[in-house]
């Protein structure tokens, strides 16, 4: 059996983690009722290779368990397969932003997060932090349905819309981690000091921020405090022949919708998550205020879900901070 397991595989060991140990004769039946056409043959077949590759190991009279190392491989097919799907899903929104950071018009990504009503007050007193920092401004679109709160906050990916919807090639490279210094006084802007982790080296994809969120791996909350904070960022190359346009509206989407932003031609020191892009690129690093968002009301346990990828939405429907209190107040809840 290849390195690469095929779709009918990881559905075969899926069904022996749900029901181990697990005999073929049941084997057989589960696989047929997902669709296959598969006789015992071919799953005494398969179980044999799986056998040989360390992924299964015989529970004598009773059939088939995962070992660690299946269960390690599974994870990994599984979140491939979510990262797989998520990158196809960022290269068609990103073809649906038409904002134009200029006049604060046009349809943006969004985020959301979702929080109970009780948390309310909690949850605006964190994003005005936010806002009032060198990460904001934090606009949103606020909702209520049944006692629970749902916000849209723009998202990362919205940039690179942006600047594809002006002709400027941006490829997605990574997402990763960062070290971010903020500003010593309202003057100065922030400093993304270093990468400290990337991950999916074949095209960045945000739903990372769920996977390093999960992890406890960012610490928004210190930055907001003026220490040191680890950010989650997405990093993307565009033409340097566009260099000079690239920056003007990535800096003007960053004022208009907030977030941290880096840009470095290449021969200029990094941060850069994989060292230099070439000498025909620049390197964008972004971090969108949905993103942070989510990591720091995460961070503070303020969050009943989250979503990273809700599509698109008007820019006029996002409000600031000021005025999602009072719509949220006119709906009869204590903000």
């Amino acid at each position: 059996m290849g390195n690469d397991l095929d779709r009918r595989t990881y559905d075969l060991l899926r069904l022996i983690r749900a029901n181990e140990p697990i005999g073929s004769i049941r084997l057989v039946e589960q696989m047929q009722q997902r669709g296959y056409s598969i006789k015992g043959r071919t799953i005494r077949l398969m179980l044999s290779e799986l056998d040989e590759t360390g992924l299964t190991a015989k529970v004598p009279g009773k059939g088939r368990r995962l070992t660690d190392r299946g269960r390690t491989e599974l994870d990994k097919g599984d979140i491939s397969s979510r990262l797989k799907s998520v990158r196809e899903r960022i290269a068609t929104l990103t073809s649906q932003v038409t904002y134009d950071p200029a006049e604060d018009t046009g349809d943006v990504i969004a985020c959301s997060v979702s929080l109970r009503s009780t948390d309310l007050p909690a949850v605006l007193d964190v994003l005005s932090v936010l806002s009032s920092s060198a990460l904001g401004p934090v606009v949103a679109a606020p909702t209520v349905d049944d006692g629970e709160v749902t916000l849209r906050i723009p998202s990362s990916i919205t940039l690179d819309g942006v600047l594809l919807s002006r002709g400027i090639d941006v490829e997605l490279v990574t997402a990763g981690l960062v070290e971010y210094q903020p500003p010593a006084d309202a003057e100065s802007d922030g400093t993304v000091v270093r990468y400290i982790d990337t991950l999916s080296g074949e095209g960045s994809t945000m739903d990372v921020v769920s996977l390093l969120v999960e992890a406890g791996q960012t610490d928004v909350s210190a930055a907001l405090d003026g220490e040191m904070g680890v950010l989650i960022v997405d990093n993307r190359t565009f033409p340097l022949t566009r260099f000079a346009e690239g920056e003007d509206l990535a800096v003007e989407t960053t004022r208009q919708l907030g977030g941290v932003l880096d840009i470095r031609r290449p021969r200029e020191d990094g941060p850069f998550p994989q060292g230099s892009p070439g000498w025909d690129f620049a390197s964008l690093t972004y971090g969108g205020v949905g993103e942070l968002a989510i990591a720091v009301l995460a961070e503070r346990d303020l969050l009943t879900d989250w979503k990273t990828l809700v599509g698109p939405m008007a820019a006029h429907e996002l409000q600031p901070l000021p005025g999602v209190r009072a719509r949220l107040a006119d709906e009869g809840l204590d903000v």
